[in-house]
C-alpha cells in the first residue's frame, strides 16, 4: 500500500469532519501498525504538504498536520463513493455521456493529462478521440483548460448498437473483475487479516485496499457486465468488516491522536 493511500485513509476515517489538526507523532505510531516506517510517514507528509494536500500548523514545540481544500475534496469523494453511490449501477435508464477530442499532435502532455483525468472519471476509449461514460457526467473539470478542442455530449445507444460488447471493448472488465475477486479472496474469511496487531489496522488496510478499487470503476450498468459480476458481494464484505472493526478501531485511533484546534476550520 502507498503511504499516501494510507493517510487519506486514516485522514477520511477519524479526521474527515472533525476541524482538528493531527500530530506528526500520531501518523507514525498509526502507520507503524501496518508496517510503514516513519520515515516514510514522515516524507509523505512532507510530499502531501507540498502537493497542496496538508497543511501545516505549529502549536507549542510540534508540528501538526491539517485538511486542506483539495483533500477535504478528495476525502467527499472517497466517502461518496464507498457509503452513498456504492458500485452497483442498476438504474433503470441508458444515457450516457460522450467526450469527443482533437488535440494537436504538439500537446501530448495535454493529450495524457486528459486521458488521465478521463479514466478517473469512469469514461473508456469508444474510439481514437471518442470516450464515453455511463450517466450524466459533469466533464466541466475533466476539459479544463482544453477549450474547443473538446466537444460534450448526452447519448442513448440505438439499434444496430451492441452495447455489451461496447463495453467490454471500451473497458477492462477482466482486469476490474479481479481486483474484487482478489479483494475477496483476502476479506471473505471468518479471520480476515490474522496477522494485524489490531482493528485500527485491519480497517486502514481494509478501507485503502477498497479504495484502490473502487476508484478504478466506472459503475457502468449492471445488465451490460458479467452474470457472476463480483461487485455486489465484494461491497458487502467491505462494509460489513468496516463494521466489525469499527468499535475498537475508532478508540484506538482516539488514544494515539494527539490533535488541537485546526485554526482555517469552519463548521458547514
Amino acid at each position: 500500500m502507498r503511504p499516501q493511500s494510507v493517510i487519506l485513509t486514516f485522514l477520511g476515517d477519524h479526521v474527515y469532519g472533525r476541524g482538528v489538526c493531527v500530530s506528526s507523532k500520531s501518523f507514525i505510531e498509526a502507520f507503524a501498525k501496518v508496517g510503514i516506517s516513519e520515515e516514510a510517514t514522515r516524507s509523505t507528509l512532507a510530499r502531501m504538504v507540498r502537493r497542496g494536500l496538508l497543511r501545516r500548523q505549529r502549536s507549542g514545540r510540534r508540528m501538526y498536520f491539517g485538511l486542506t481544500p483539495a483533500s477535504t475534496e478528495v476525502l467527499t469523494d472517497g466517502e461518496r463513493r464507498i457509503w452513498r453511490s456504492g458500485v452497483v449501477n442498476d438504474a433503470d435508464g441508458d444515457r450516457w455521456t460522450l467526450v469527443g477530442f482533437s488535440l494537436p499532435e504538439s500537446w501530448q502532455r495535454q493529450r495524457h493529462e486528459l486521458r488521465s483525468r478521463l479514466i478517473w472519471a469512469g469514461f473508456g476509449p469508444l474510439q481514437n478521440g471518442l470516450w464515453i461514460a455511463p450517466g450524466d457526467v459533469d466533464a466541466a473539470g475533466v476539459i479544463k483548460d482544453l477549450g474547443a478542442n473538446v466537444k460534450v455530449f448526452a447519448a442513448e445507444p440505438r439499434p444496430p448498437t451492441d452495447m455489451q460488447a461496447l463495453v467490454g471493448d471500451a473497458y477492462d472488465l477482466a482486469g476490474l473483475g479481479e481486483r474484487y475477486r482478489a479483494f475477496l479472496r483476502r476479506w471473505d474469511r471468518a479471520d480476515p487479516a490474522p496477522d494485524a496487531p489490531d482493528d485500527l489496522a485491519r480497517s486502514m488496510t481494509l478501507l485503502t485496499g477498497w479504495l484502490q478499487i473502487i476508484r478504478t470503476d466506472p459503475r457502468l450498468p449492471l445488465r451490460y457486465l458479467p452474470h457472476d459480476w463480483p461487485a455486489e458481494k465484494a461491497q458487502r464484505v467491505c462494509h460489513t468488516l468496516h463494521e466489525r472493526f469499527r468499535p475498537e478501531a475508532a478508540a484506538l485511533a482516539e488514544r494515539l491522536m494527539e490533535t488541537v484546534p485546526d485554526e482555517t476550520w469552519a463548521e458547514p
